[in-house]
């Protein structure tokens, strides 16, 4: 099973959009569901969208790990190692 080695990274964050994802937001674009970085705040649309910009975002800045942003929802993912983190740890 592999583990995640980047907890350390994540913060004690606030959507920076929470009104949806910040690209598409500023685009006019459409997205399906919404990740939260764990690292900066930073709202991108998950890999089912069509620009997926939130790992577009993990692969601007390397920040490893995101959220699930979706009502009810407690998981979160690390790009790096990829692997699952559930339920989501709190952060710093």
């Amino acid at each position: 099973m592999n583990a995640c080695r980047h907890l350390d990274q994540i913060r004690d964050v606030r959507p920076r959009t929470p009104e949806g994802c910040e690209e598409c937001l500023r685009t006019g674009d459409r997205w399906v569901h919404l990740r939260l970085c764990a690292t900066c705040g930073h709202v991108g649309c998950c890999d089912s969208s069509k620009n997926k910009h939130a790992t577009q975002h993990f692969h601007a800045t390397s920040h490893p790990i995101v959220r699930s942003l979706e009502p009810g929802e407690d998981w979160g993912w690390c790009y790096v190692d990829e692997v699952q983190l559930w339920p989501f740890p709190a952060g710093g």
